[in-house]
C-alpha cells in the first residue's frame, strides 16, 4: 500500500458572514429568545403564587417588588414575550399547513408577528390601566 495522502476538499459549514439577517431568520431567533424568557417568567409568576399562599406578609412583599417600576418592565416584558412566542407558534401552524412559504408570505408573516405582539401587548396594558383607574 501506498504512503500517499490524499488531501479531500471538503466543503466549509455556511456562517453568519454569508448569510443575510432577513425578517424569518430574526423572528427564529426572537421566538427562541421568548421561549427561554417565558420560562424564567414563568417561575417568577409561580414565586408570587407561592407568596401568595403563604402568608399576607410575603405577598405584600411579592406586591410591591411587582408593583415597582423594575416589576412592572418585567411583566411588560413578559407579556410582551408572551405574545410574541404564541404569535410564532401560529406562524408555524400555518407553515405546517404548507401555506404562508412563499418569500413575500414569509416575509409578511414574520413582520405582522413582530407587529401583532407589540400591537397586543399595547392593548392589554391599555385595557389594564383603564380597569384599574375606574
Amino acid at each position: 500500500m501506498a504512503d500517499t495522502k490524499t488531501v479531500v476538499e471538503r466543503p466549509l459549514s455556511p456562517h453568519l458572514q454569508i448569510y443575510a439577517l432577513s425578517w424569518t431568520m430574526v423572528m427564529s431567533i426572537m421566538h427562541r429568545i421568548t421561549g427561554s424568557a417565558l420560562y424564567f417568567g414563568t417561575v417568577i409568576i409561580a414565586l408570587w403564587l407561592v407568596a401568595a399562599s403563604y402568608s399576607q406578609s410575603s405577598f405584600d412583599l411579592a406586591q410591591m417588588v411587582m408593583g415597582s417600576i423594575i416589576g412592572q418592565l418585567v411583566l411588560l416584558g413578559y407579556t410582551w414575550a408572551l405574545f410574541h412566542h404564541m404569535l410564532g407558534g401560529i406562524r408555524h401552524l400555518i407553515w405546517d399547513t404548507s401555506a404562508g412559504l412563499e418569500p413575500d408570505a414569509r416575509r409578511a408573516l414574520a413582520k405582522y408577528s413582530l407587529f401583532g405582539s407589540i400591537a397586543l401587548t399595547v392593548i392589554v396594558w391599555t385595557a389594564t390601566f383603564y380597569i384599574r383607574s375606574r
